[in-house]
């Protein structure tokens, strides 16, 4: 006798059983339904998918490299699509969300600019509703970075938080009483990209001076690399760690050393987080919320990075002294709250696949007790001849 899953997937291997996305959370994540999801994290070197419950726990994880970016976006798809199946063998999943690292028009539908991918204006939810068989919900990954925080991590009860991510670049999100604000075309957050000196270092979106030029990892590794490269005595330390390849200067390497109680480490990491609190401040003045969520990889430095972002972000906020001050916080949930959010994000979708789900099932069911009813009648009459 066929199963559901025969039944579902019978004719396309993977036929698509539902879109579904409205430009809104349409249902409240206090009645969703507490049902497994995947989430998926698409950043510029890996993609890592994981299996999460209503409570935010990871169930299981799977991580592959990210293709290189001058494939073609389908390259990109099949390895999401190979991730999802694999978890759905062993997963009864009920729906994907995915945090892609680019710019994500308001319908949650394409994505408009990958800065490390090849998605121009791709329509990512269609093209994997069309090969999975569970809605997609896809955001932008720092939106779903903002949400598990907010959810699970050192966002909750917070009615207005902005998450600022501090990697590569500095990516951020804006989230006011349960609703993730994605501005009228979708790419709110951009807080990486705000001029904050003017005629600065050239940024690769074509502008000078931007935040992120200025308090990021790249910022980071390339102070450490210029003071290398000029054979500073202050970084001979760093230098004889890399044996004299420039090059071979990272961000985690920085940190470590600061940690070790390296001067050079210590003082460039305070400056990326004085620069950092310059930026909350500003943000302060312009959104007033009640907290800031830092996240990243940077952010890996603790207190070495957030106690200076802290004092200049004191020092630097208008009308100091006279108003609220927010509260600074570090991640919670580490490399995986883009994951963790984007599974419960698609967990508010998820009960309309429920719903779709239950009504494919009693339609089977009543098709395959018309199809015994047939096969009885039929019976019935070749005995009574």
């Amino acid at each position: 006798m066929s199963t559901y899953r025969d039944f579902t997937h019978r004719g396309s291997a993977r036929a698509t059983v539902l879109r579904t996305v409205g430009t809104r959370e349409r249902r409240s994540h206090l009645t969703a339904p507490r049902v497994p999801t995947v989430g998926i994290d698409i950043g510029g070197t890996k993609v890592m998918a994981g299996v999460v419950d209503a409570d935010g726990a990871i169930l299981e994880t799977l991580r592959a490299e990210t293709p290189d970016k001058s494939k073609s976006p389908r390259v990109v798809e099949d390895t999401i699509v190979e991730l999802v199946l694999d978890l759905s063998d062993r997963h009864d999943v009920h729906a994907v969300g995915i945090g892609a690292a680019g710019w994500v028009d308001a319908d949650r539908n394409r994505v408009l600019f990958a800065p490390h991918l090849s998605w121009r204006n791709e329509p990512l939810r269609d093209r994997l509703s069309g090969r999975l068989a569970v809605p997609v919900m896809v955001d932008n990954d720092a939106n779903t970075a903002a949400w598990g925080e907010w959810r699970f991590g050192a966002g909750r009860g917070e009615d207005h938080l902005v998450m600022i991510t501090l990697g590569t670049g500095i990516g951020g999100a804006i989230l006011e009483d349960g609703q993730v604000k994605r501005g009228r075309y979708g790419v709110a957050g951009e807080f990486g990209h705000m001029q904050v000196v003017p005629g600065g270092h050239r940024c690769p979106c074509g502008n000078r001076g931007c935040w992120e030029q200025y308090s990021s990892g790249n910022a980071l590794v390339r102070e450490a690399r210029e003071m290398a490269a000029a054979d500073s005595p202050v970084a001979y330390n760093i230098i004889d760690r890399v044996k004299g390849s420039i090059p071979d200067i990272t961000g985690p390497l920085i940190t470590e050393l600061a940690r070790e109680g390296d001067a050079m480490c210590v003082e460039l990491l305070q400056d990326i987080g004085q620069w950092l609190g310059v930026g909350i401040a500003n943000l302060a003045a312009a959104l007033d919320p009640s907290c800031f969520v830092i996240g990243g990889g940077v952010s890996a430095a603790d207190d070495l990075l957030i106690g200076p972002a802290r004092e200049a972000f004191r020092r630097h906020l208008t009308g100091r002294g006279y108003r609220p001050e927010a509260r600074i916080a570090r991640a919670q949930l580490g490399p995986e709250a883009g994951m963790v959010g984007a599974a419960d994000l698609a967990r508010l979708v998820a009960r309309r696949f429920r719903r779709a789900k239950r009504r494919r099932v009693e339609r089977f069911e009543r098709y395959e007790r018309y199809v015994q009813a047939r096969r009885t009648g039929r019976t019935a009459q070749g005995t009574q001849r």
